[in-house]
């Protein structure tokens, strides 16, 4: 049992369903991220689909838990308060100073990092088109991977303007320098709070730990062209310590995941293997259709010998199979 993990029956089965693993992480989206650490601290005994298809998961959105009643919850936070519910409680040893603090850290997280995170992402132009839409548009299927990155990228932009507030497109390098100075000192701040110890309430993972991992390692561990932040977390060393502690302890497979461009699972290709061929076997049989109906046209081919009926009737009832399937 690792620490934090608690030994006890087993919960009936659930899914969690998240983005799949890259640049060397479990998954390469940040609240898939942190649900997947928050599971694994608590060892809940999770199915867990790790797909680079949204509209394969069943609320169309990542992350999403599937519980042992059928329920579908997408909100990372009340992913984690189910787990909770079901006995899987990372915080169940905190005081109500440490629960309080909890809160505090992780509304300065959502306030001082998450607009930095997305802007680094999502808005920082070498950063988009070399790192985030070069990954999304390789792991997704076609044709989703010609439209859904950039959807994505104008839902992180309306989302940090909620984050934000409006603002005047002179004033954007005013406001960028301003959201990269707070966010360097929450990192100096994490950094001082952790100290020299393992997690940030002692020997054992809490609910915090999977919320700061999960900022701290998408920054850390991706090679980015344009990487502001990046350079203060590196110079932070007890930080890159914590991340690659539990990088190891807790994610030794996943972890080692190979980094862009390419998806980690090859799962998600094999499952798609199946519309694959079926497109393949469309084609050739449409290919087919179009070959024998310019012969007939063509006069190359003659129908007079052959039952008048029968060769039409079939090659309908063969297309309008096709159609419905």
């Amino acid at each position: 049992v690792l620490p934090g993990q608690r030994a006890g029956k087993m919960a009936a089965p659930m899914e969690l369903f998240c983005w799949s693993g890259g640049w060397g992480l479990p998954s390469v989206d940040l609240d898939s991220l942190a649900v997947l650490t928050y599971a694994r601290f608590t060892g809940a005994p999770l199915k867990v689909h790790k797909i680079s298809n949204p509209w394969r998961s069943p609320s169309g959105t990542l992350p999403a838990l599937r519980t042992s009643h059928g329920e579908v919850i997408s909100v990372p936070h009340k992913i984690i308060t189910h787990l909770r519910k079901e006995k899987f409680n990372a915080d169940y040893d905190l005081s109500a100073r440490q629960g309080a603090d909890t809160l505090a850290f992780v509304s300065l997280l959502e306030e001082k990092l998450l607009p930095v995170l997305i802007h680094t992402f999502w808005i920082d132009a070498k950063n988009y088109v070399e790192v985030t839409r070069k990954w999304y548009a390789e792991a997704m299927p076609f044709p989703l991977n010609f439209f859904l990155p950039g959807r994505m990228q104008r839902q992180h932009m309306e989302r940090l303007q909620l984050l934000c507030g409006e603002h005047r497109p002179e004033h954007e390098e005013e406001l960028e320098k301003e959201l990269y100075q707070e966010a360097r000192e929450c990192l100096t701040l994490l950094s001082q709070r952790l100290g020299s110890q393992r997690f940030f309430f002692g020997d054992a993972p809490a609910s915090l730990d999977a919320f700061v991992f999960s900022y701290l390692a998408l920054l850390l561990q991706v090679k980015l062209p344009s990487g502001k932040l990046q350079a203060h977390l590196r110079g932070l060393h007890n930080l890159c310590a914590y991340c690659t502690h539990i990088l190891s302890l807790y994610f030794p497979w996943d972890g080692a995941e190979v980094p862009p461009p390419r998806p980690t699972p090859v799962s998600p290709e094999t499952e798609e293997e199946p519309y694959r061929r079926r497109t393949q076997i469309l084609s050739v049989l449409a290919g087919l259709a179009a070959m024998v109906g310019y012969a007939l046209l063509s006069g190359i081919v003659s129908i007079q010998r052959a039952t008048p009926a029968r060769t039409p009737g079939t090659g309908a009832l063969g297309m309008a199979e096709e159609d419905e399937e």
